[in-house]
């Protein structure tokens, strides 16, 4: 038997839309049930169905044969059963013809539109099922519009945003324009698939990096972090997990053409390539880059502080513009530095045991606490007692409680000296 008109067309949306034949078949089938339930009863239990070959369409009322009615759109009396079956008794589940044809017209329409709406969801759905396992991937679309300062960018099958802060702050975009990026999220929305892409998180700049360097991606070299000022500078810990290959080599390419390529991509932000080093003194060192270090002392292990020398034509590139080098060094390694040139620690005089004696003669401050004020050079009882606590602490590295114990004791020892 041929197949209908119906059918056919069916298939044809179902190409078009990807969607299974037998999924809008279903919906179909839904649909009707549900214009039908509006005539016949709210609650009615509607059977619809379409036959795959022929298309044609049936529709079955299907209630309960009970004593007593309670629920006329589910159940029907002995007596009214037995104009759809003869010698129905209770209990009988009785189905006869929907009356289609008295709405046909109207189930058509409401059909219609309930077809429409679900082959919308269905497409979102399909839509989401597609894009939310490529989050952290990267893609390829075109500016397609831009709404305020965001940009909409088109992917093919769906619509992207480019929010403001994922953009690089020194690109430009134009209508057409090609844009790659990674994909940050995807979020259910209403109308479709929300799909967030970012060209300034850290992840963008790992994914360059696994396109453009096959070691990264076959793992023989690790980024191991990785942090940006997006469009100006970034650091980058790469470890060689082969001891015949070199990490950093690796990374930049013969005459630097692996790493001119991803920075020629990212608006020609600078990387800093940073070799992995296990000792806290080394790796400090090495964030640094490109400052060369004179010396790297860790003042205090377990709040992760460190104090760093250079030479004095390496301190403003140590520290860099704005503060942008040590402010991504401390965002890489997770440590407090405190750089100073040599000249400078050169002529700070170093803390001796008469220097300490302000502090040491205060009346409830500990060793402990005498050593961390001698380290930060705090040691006359008037300064001390000129501050206030949270002014110390943060000085000194002391807690706030203990930082407004040593403010009292020093008011407390120069008011018995005035009084001496």
């Amino acid at each position: 038997m041929a197949k209908s008109e119906l059918m056919t067309a069916l298939e044809q949306i179902a190409r078009e839309k990807n969607i299974p034949v037998e999924e809008i078949l279903r919906m179909i089938e839904e649909a009707v049930a549900s214009s039908l339930r509006k005539h016949v009863g709210k609650d009615a239990d509607i059977r619809a169905s379409i036959d795959r070959e022929t298309g044609a369409f049936s529709a079955r009322v299907v209630k309960r044969v009970v004593e007593t009615v309670t629920e006329p759109d589910l159940e029907l009396s002995v007596e009214a059963a037995q104009k759809f079956k003869k010698g129905a008794r209770v209990g009988d589940e009785i189905s006869y013809e929907a009356p289609a044809a008295d709405f046909a017209r109207i189930a058509a329409q409401t059909a219609k539109q309930l077809l429409s709406q679900r082959v919308r969801e269905v497409e979102r759905d399909k839509l989401y099922d597609e894009y939310k396992p490529k989050e952290g991937e990267i893609v390829v679309g075109s500016v397609h519009r831009f709404q305020e300062r965001n940009i909409i960018v088109d992917l093919g099958k769906t619509e992207a945003i480019l929010p403001l802060r994922e953009q690089i702050r020194r690109e430009r975009y134009a209508i057409g324009g090609s844009v790659r990026a990674v994909i940050l999220r995807v979020e259910r929305a209403q109308r479709g698939p929300a799909v967030v892409l970012s060209r300034a998180d850290s992840l963008f700049l790992l994914r360059l990096m696994e396109l453009e360097i096959p070691e990264i991606s076959d793992k023989t070299v690790e980024v191991v972090h990785l942090v940006r000022d997006p469009g100006f500078r970034a650091k980058v810990i790469v470890k060689s997990n082969d001891p015949k290959v070199d990490a950093i080599g690796a990374c930049v390419g013969l005459r630097g053409s692996r790493i001119r390529s991803i920075m020629n991509e990212i608006a020609g932000e600078r990387i800093d390539l940073i070799p992995y080093a296990e000792v806290a003194e080394e790796a400090l060192a090495n964030a640094l880059a490109p400052a060369k270090i004179a010396q790297v002392r860790v003042t205090d292990a377990e709040n992760r502080v460190a104090e760093v020398l250079v030479a004095d034509e390496h301190l403003a590139l140590a520290i860099g513009k704005d503060g942008q080098n040590i402010r991504l060094a401390q965002k890489l390694t997770g440590w407090t530095l405190e750089v100073k040139a040599l000249s400078q620690k050169a002529a700070a005089p170093e803390p001796t045991p008469s220097d300490a004696g302000g502090a040491a003669a205060l009346d409830g401050v500990g060793p402990k606490t005498r050593e961390a004020l001698a380290k930060a050079g705090l040691n006359d009882a008037s300064a001390l007692a000129a501050m206030t606590p949270e002014e110390l602490a943060s000085r000194s590295g002391l807690g706030e409680k203990t930082a407004a114990k040593v403010v009292a004791a020093a008011k407390a020892s120069l008011g018995e000296a005035k009084q001496a």
